[in-house]
C-alpha cells in the first residue's frame, strides 16, 4: 500500500507544481483550464495518497468531497483545510472545470494548503 500512496502523493506534487507555474505567469498568459485541472488532480491525489497511506480502500468514482470526508474521519484536523471554494467537489473529477481566475485561484490555493498540511505533518 505504501508504494501506491507514494505514487499518489508524487503525482499530486507534480500536478501542483504545473498549476503553480501556470498560475504565476502574467495574467494575460494564464491558461485557467490548466490551473484548474492540475489543481483538481493535485487535490484528488493528495487526498488519495493520505487515505491509502492509512490503509483506506478507495471506491471507483470518488469525489473530492467523499475523499475529504474520509480524511476527516482519520484526522479531524483536516477540517482546517477550507474546501468550500471548490465548486466541483461533489462531481467526478473529469466532469467539471472552472475558467474564472478567482475560482481557479481558490482551487489552486486549496491544493497548496493540502500540500502544506501534509508536509507539516510529515506525510510528504
Amino acid at each position: 500500500m505504501k508504494s501506491r500512496s507514494d505514487a499518489f502523493l508524487k503525482e499530486a506534487t507534480k500536478k501542483l507544481q504545473i498549476a503553480k507555474e501556470e498560475m504565476f505567469k502574467p495574467a494575460e498568459d494564464i491558461v485557467s483550464y490548466s490551473v484548474c485541472k492540475n489543481s483538481q488532480f493535485a487535490i484528488e491525489n493528495f487526498l488519495k495518497g493520505f487515505l491509502t497511506k492509512n490503509n483506506v480502500k478507495l471506491q471507483p468514482n470518488e469525489t473530492i468531497a467523499t475523499l475529504y470526508s474520509k480524511c476527516i474521519t482519520i484526522d479531524n484536523n483536516f477540517k482546517a483545510i477550507e474546501m468550500s471554494a471548490i465548486s466541483c467537489k461533489n462531481h467526478t473529477i473529469d466532469s467539471r472545470y472552472c475558467s474564472e481566475i478567482n475560482t481557479v485561484s481558490a482551487c489552486y490555493d486549496t491544493a497548496d494548503n493540502i500540500d502544506t498540511y501534509l508536509r507539516k505533518n510529515s506525510i510528504l
